[in-house]
């Protein structure tokens, strides 16, 4: 049986497991702590907020969020990471995952839910085509982080 339930501080081991997991699958280091998680999202400022589902008692993925703003519609809320772990596919844990985000948009007032997917992903691409997601094609994803980061903030 499916159980979708909030993260609690004790599940920053397993938080932290399914990350790598999901790095994994993606090609993609990770570099986060379980005491930067802890911290961040389970501390007195809470940064993100988890759901984890579980299938007779054994985590099968995870969705990890936090709100965002659009200028020009309001409040969202960001879906950093929705991940299923390969042995529960097909058994519609992505779905409920993004079933409860999406009621937690609703309940919130939000205008909707914005997330990256990269784009050799085709079974993510697809799983959020199915559930009618519009992929925004001429735009792109930029970040300043590590050098380019330190010499912007430099130049102030």
């Amino acid at each position: 049986m499916l159980l979708i339930r909030a993260a609690v501080r004790t599940d920053v081991h397993l938080l932290k497991t399914l990350i790598h997991e999901m790095g994994e699958y993606e090609r993609l280091p990770v570099l986060i702590t379980e005491e930067t998680l802890a911290h961040d999202g389970f501390g007195p400022r809470q940064e993100f907020r988890v759901l984890i589902a579980d299938w007779d008692s054994e985590p099968a993925g995870y969705a990890f969020f936090f709100n965002c703003y659009s200028t020009f519609r309001g409040r969202g809320l960001f879906l950093e990471d929705l991940f299923v772990r390969p042995q529960f596919r097909g058994k519609k844990v992505g779905d409920a995952l993004l079933s409860h985000v999406a009621a937690v948009a609703r309940h919130e007032a939000c205008f909707g839910i914005m997330l990256n997917v990269l784009g050799w992903n085709r079974p993510a691409i697809e799983f959020f085509r199915k559930h009618r997601a519009t992929l925004l094609d001429d735009w792109k994803t930029a970040c300043f982080d590590g050098e380019a980061l330190q010499i912007l903030a430099a130049t102030r």
